[in-house]
C-alpha cells in the first residue's frame, strides 16, 4: 500500500502539533489560589519501572529528568522520572504497517496524588510531552502541580498520518479506544511507582484532545474525577465537513481560484472586526476592544449594514456583495444543497481579525480537513492519490456525499460519528453526574474551526436535561480568544487548578481570572493582544449563560466587572 511522502508526513505533524500543542504557558500571578495537594506520595525507584509487568505494554525507557531541566514560563520543573513506552502492538492486515499505542508518563518525584491524562490535538499521531497544559494559557501546568500526567499518539505514528484511516482498529484507537487502554494501564503503572493508585484522576485537552476529553466524559465516566475540555471538536466530522463546504464558499470569490486568502484578506478581516466593534463593543458599558455579550452583538450586528460597502473594487476597505454574501453563508454555519444544517453557526467577534481565525478558515480547510475528511471520516477511505492535490480534493469534493457519509457504518464497524463523538446522546451525562465528577469546558469565541455555538448549544440541551447541570458541569467562553489560546483576548488563566478546587474542595467556579499578557511580557507573550491594551489586563471569565460586564473603577482590572445574564437570548442560528 503506498505510504505519505516525507513532506506530508512532516506537514501533517505539524498541523497535530497547532491543534493541541502547548506552548510555554505564563507565570501564574502572586495572588492565584494555589492548589493543595490531594494526597502527597513519594516517588519509587524510577529506573525499576522497566520491569512493570503488563501483557499489553512495553515500557521502553524510565529515566530521571532533574530539576531545571523543562521550564514552564522561565520557571524550572521539579524532578521527575520519565517513562516510555507502547500498548498493544501489532501488524495490521489491511495495510501490512506495524500500529502500537506509544506513551510517555512524567511521574514527579514529590507527588500530588493526582492523574492526568493529556489527551493531545490534531490527528494525533505525536506524543507530546506529558505536562499538563491543555492550553497555552495553563497558568501552571499539571507537572508543576505535581500531576502523574501520561502523553500518547493515540494508537498511530506521525509517519502514518493520514493513511491510518484505511485501518479499521487504528480508527477506533483514534476515536475513543486509546483513552480506554491507557488510562487502567497508567493507573497501575502510578501504584507501581508510588506503592498506591491515585486519589483523584483528571482528563484535559484542547482541540482534538477536548473531543477526547467529551468523549471520555460519556465513554469512561467512571475512570475519572474531573474533565477539562478546552476548544473541543466533540462534532469533528461535522466540524471537517463543514470546513470544505466553507472552502468552496470563499473560492467562489477567491480573486486567485484556490488561494483563498485572496477571498477575505487580512485588511478586509481587520474591517469586519472594527465594524463588530463599533455596533458591540459597548454592550457591556465599557468600549475596550472586546465583545463580552456575544448574544446581544447577534441581535445588533448586521452586515449589510454595518460593514462598509465596495463601491468600486475592493482596496481593503470595504467588503462587496459577494463577500458579504458568503461571510454570511459561512458564519450561519455549513448546510446541505437541501438546505440540511451539517455544522452549528458561529458567533459574531472582534477576533475575526486574529491570524488563527484565517489560518482555519482559509488555509487548514484545504490541507488538514480533507486528509481528515478523506481517510479517517468516510466510510470507506479515498485513494491515497489525492495527496498530491489536496486543495483540489477539498474545492471539488462532493459536499453532500461527505456529510451523508459521516454517519454510514464504514469499515470499523461504526460510523465515524460514532466512533469519534461521546457515545449515544452526547448529553447523556448520568455517570459523571452520580459519580460526583465535574466537567469545565472552555472556548475561545472566536475559534475558526470549532464553533463555540456548538458548545453553547450543547450545554443548553444538558441544562435542559438536567436541572442541577450546573453541580457538575459549567461552560465558559473567551471573548476574542483563537482556537485553543491566542488572539485579541485574556487567554491565560489557570482552568486546570480551578477545576481541581471544584471537583476536591467543593469550590464550584462561577468566575474565572484570565489576564490578556501582551508582547513584551517575558512570562508568557500573546503577540496579538493590541498595543493600547495593558499587558496585565484582566477580565473575569463568566458561567455561561452570564457574561462580563462592566461596574466601576479600573478599567483594565477583572474587579471592576460582574457577571451578569445576557439580555440577548441564544444567538444561534437555526
Amino acid at each position: 500500500m503506498p505510504r505519505i511522502t516525507q513532506t506530508l508526513a512532516a506537514l501533517a505533524a505539524a498541523a497535530a502539533l497547532a491543534l493541541g500543542g502547548s506552548a510555554a504557558a505564563a507565570a501564574p500571578p502572586s495572588d492565584l489560589p494555589q492548589v493543595s495537594p490531594a494526597a502527597p506520595g513519594t516517588l519509587g525507584e524510577c529506573a525499576a519501572l522497566t520491569g512493570f509487568d503488563d501483557d499489553r505494554t512495553v515500557i521502553e525507557s524510565a529515566e530521571i529528568v532533574a530539576a531545571g531541566e523543562l521550564e514552564n514560563a522561565g520557571a524550572p520543573i521539579g524532578e521527575h522520572c520519565v517513562v516510555t513506552g507502547h500498548m498493544n502492538e501489532r501488524v495490521s492486515e489491511v495495510d501490512g504497517e506495524t500500529y502500537a499505542i506509544a506513551f510517555e508518563m512524567r511521574l514527579p518525584s514529590d507527588w500530588s496524588g493526582r492523574f492526568l491524562y493529556q489527551a493531545n490535538g490534531g490527528m494525533d499521531g505525536n506524543v507530546n510531552t506529558a505536562v499538563g497544559a491543555p492550553m497555552r494559557g495553563q497558568l501552571e501546568n499539571g507537572l508543576q502541580q505535581g500531576f502523574a500526567v501520561i502523553s500518547s499518539d493515540a494508537g498511530h505514528s506521525g509517519d502514518q498520518n493520514p493513511l491510518f484511516g484505511l485501518d479499521p482498529q487504528a480508527r477506533l484507537d483514534y476515536g475513543y479506544q486509546a483513552v480506554g487502554f491507557l488510562t487502567p494501564m497508567a493507573k497501575e503503572l502510578i501504584a507501581e511507582a508510588y506503592g498506591r493508585g491515585p486519589d483523584t484522576s483528571y482528563i484535559a485537552g484542547g482541540s482534538n484532545g477536548g473531543r477526547h476529553t467529551m468523549v471520555a466524559a460519556t465513554r469512561y465516566a467512571d475512570l475519572y474525577d474531573g474533565f477539562l475540555p478546552v476548544a473541543p471538536g466533540f462534532n469533528l466530522p461535522q466540524a471537517a465537513v463543514a470546513q470544505l463546504w466553507g472552502a468552496q464558499q470563499w473560492n467562489a470569490i477567491a480573486t486567485t481560484p484556490g488561494d483563498l486568502t485572496t477571498a477575505f484578506t487580512d485588511d478586509e478581516r481587520a474591517v469586519v472586526s472594527a465594524a463588530i466593534l463599533a455596533r458591540c463593543d459597548t454592550l457591556d458599558r465599557l468600549a475596550d476592544g472586546m465583545v463580552q455579550d456575544g448574544e446581544r452583538c447577534a441581535k445588533f450586528f448586521d452586515v449589510q449594514r454595518d460593514i462598509p460597502s465596495c463601491d468600486g473594487e475592493r482596496d481593503g476597505t470595504c467588503l462587496s456583495d459577494a463577500q458579504k454574501n458568503v461571510l454570511t453563508r459561512v458564519m450561519a454555519g455549513a448546510v446541505t444543497t437541501d438546505g440540511e444544517r451539517i455544522y452549528e453557526s458561529f458567533p459574531w467577534d472582534a477576533g475575526i481579525a486574529n491570524d488563527g481565525w484565517a489560518g482555519w478558515k482559509l488555509g487548514a480547510s484545504v490541507f488538514l480537513d480533507p486528509m481528515a475528511v478523506g481517510f479517517v471520516f468516510s466510510p470507506e477511505p479515498e485513494d491515497p492519490s489525492i495527496l498530491g492535490d489536496l486543495p483540489g480534493y477539498a474545492l471539488s469534493v462532493d459536499i453532500d456525499e461527505k456529510a451523508a457519509g459521516i454517519w454510514e457504518t464504514g469499515l470499523s464497524g461504526e460510523s465515524p460519528m460514532e466512533f469519534m463523538t461521546p457515545v449515544g446522546d452526547d448529553t447523556g451525562l448520568d455517570t459523571l453526574r452520580e459519580t460526583g465528577a465535574k466537567m469545565l469546558v472552555v472556548h475561545g469565541a472566536s475559534d475558526g474551526v470549532f464553533s463555540p455555538d456548538d458548545t453553547a448549544r450543547w450545554y443548553d440541551e444538558v441544562s435542559d436535561r438536567y436541572r442541577d447541570a450546573d453541580d457538575f458541569v459549567r461552560y465558559f467562553e473567551v471573548p476574542g480568544m483563537a482556537h485553543v489560546q491566542g488572539g485579541m483576548a485574556t487567554d491565560q488563566f489557570d482552568a486546570l487548578g480551578t477545576l481541581v478546587r471544584w471537583v476536591e474542595h467543593g469550590e464550584a467556579p462561577d468566575r474565572i481570572i484570565a489576564t490578556a499578557r501582551g508582547e513584551g511580557n517575558p512570562a508568557g507573550a500573546n503577540p496579538e493582544v493590541p498595543a493600547d491594551w495593558s499587558a496585565d489586563r484582566s477580565r473575569p471569565l463568566c458561567a455561561y449563560p452570564e457574561v462580563a460586564r462592566y461596574m466601576r473603577g479600573d478599567p483594565e482590572s477583572a474587579s471592576s466587572f460582574a457577571c451578569k445574564p445576557s439580555s440577548g437570548g441564544p444567538h444561534r442560528a437555526g
